[in-house]
């Protein structure tokens, strides 16, 4: 049989307009169905059906007359306008902040800390402001507080659009095995946001990994004799990049983040020779962004070397980083677990 001949990821150099990343600021296609109906609630954590509540108070009280939320009968109680959802891995944040956002009237974004700070390094602050300004709702997935100048310019962002009457929904990303940092990370949050931080409910949200997936797992690895015939054969039903960790990680650095959503785009399956373990931060920090977005889109990882969830050195996972390279270990573990 001919062997398919694969495209190299590393010809696509995508261009995005602010438009353009604008209309990219949706929830990932995993969570297109989700809603507050098909939450489920783990009945041995009250935490997250409390949560559902929350949300539906949040989303209620848009409607005019509607400050006391569900509870209208009763006296009236100021819904502020931040809600931020504080816990673990798999206990449905995300799911829960899709159907809030699905809820939302007029125009709404969603996009995840990185990829709205992406977006303002992009096209600058003013600009940026221009583009939000007037939205009802920003919903930001997986609130980043390892750098302390994006912390600080997305606080001053979120300022002003609260002062003008958009509403926040931001959630948190703590590890399992954090042991209570999650409500480090929700004080953390309220400190740096500083003045708006008395806008924002803190709900935090206790449970186990729906997935049951062990962050401690290891991704899938092909040897280099089965490398060739897996991505050919996953080519030979869908669209599908190969080309060597290091020149994908050479192109990432002339690529900007906030395009990262249109370099994947379209593709069902990325193949990554030479897999090793990294040992520049700035590599380590584009390659999660480019495997958040990979994980969004659901592309399956096929790769070959040192196993995927090892890329990170124990010191930066013991940095300032390590909620970022546990992330992305989880996702791609679970990305080259995909079956073909």
């Amino acid at each position: 049989m001919q062997q398919l001949s694969v495209p190299s990821l590393l010809a696509r150099s995508p261009q995005m307009t602010g438009a353009e990343l604008a209309s990219s600021l949706v929830p990932p296609r995993q969570f297109a169905q989700a809603t507050l109906d098909n939450y489920r609630p783990d009945p041995d954590y009250p935490s997250q059906a409390e949560a559902v509540t929350a949300v539906k108070a949040f989303v209620a009280s848009w409607k005019p007359g509607a400050g006391g939320g569900l509870f209208s009968r009763r006296k009236t109680v100021e819904v502020k306008p931040g809600l931020y959802l504080d816990g673990g891995f798999g206990v449905g944040k995300t799911h829960l902040l899709a159907a809030l956002w699905k809820l939302a009237p007029g125009r709404k974004y969603f996009g995840t800390f990185i990829e709205y700070t992406a977006l303002v390094g992009a096209l600058g602050y003013a600009q940026s402001l221009a583009l939000f300004s007037g939205a009802s709702l920003l919903a930001i997935d997986e609130f980043e507080l390892d750098d302390p100048g994006d912390t600080m310019i997305m606080s001053r962002l979120l300022g002003s659009l609260t002062a003008s009457g958009t509403r926040i929904a931001a959630t948190s990303n703590t590890p399992p095995n954090a042991l209570g940092e999650g409500r480090f990370a929700a004080a953390d949050f309220l400190r740096e946001i500083q003045g708006i931080s008395d806008r924002f409910e803190i709900i935090r949200i206790d449970g186990l990994d729906f997935r049951r997936r062990e962050i401690e797992g290891h991704a899938i690895v092909t040897d280099d004799n089965g490398f060739d015939s897996a991505v050919t054969a996953a080519a030979a039903v869908g669209t599908v990049t190969a080309d060597d960790f290091d020149a994908i990680l050479k192109h990432l650095s002339t690529v900007h983040p906030s395009r990262y959503v249109k370099l994947v785009d379209g593709l069902d399956a990325i193949g990554i020779r030479g897999v090793r373990t990294l040992s520049d931060q700035s590599d380590a920090l584009r390659f999660v962004a480019l495997v958040d977005r990979l994980y969004d889109a659901q592309v399956r990882v096929i790769a070959t070397g040192t196993p995927l969830d090892a890329a990170f050195g124990d010191d930066m996972l013991a940095g300032g980083y390590r909620k970022k390279y546990l992330r992305a270990v989880s996702r791609l573990i679970a990305l080259t677990s995909t079956p073909g």
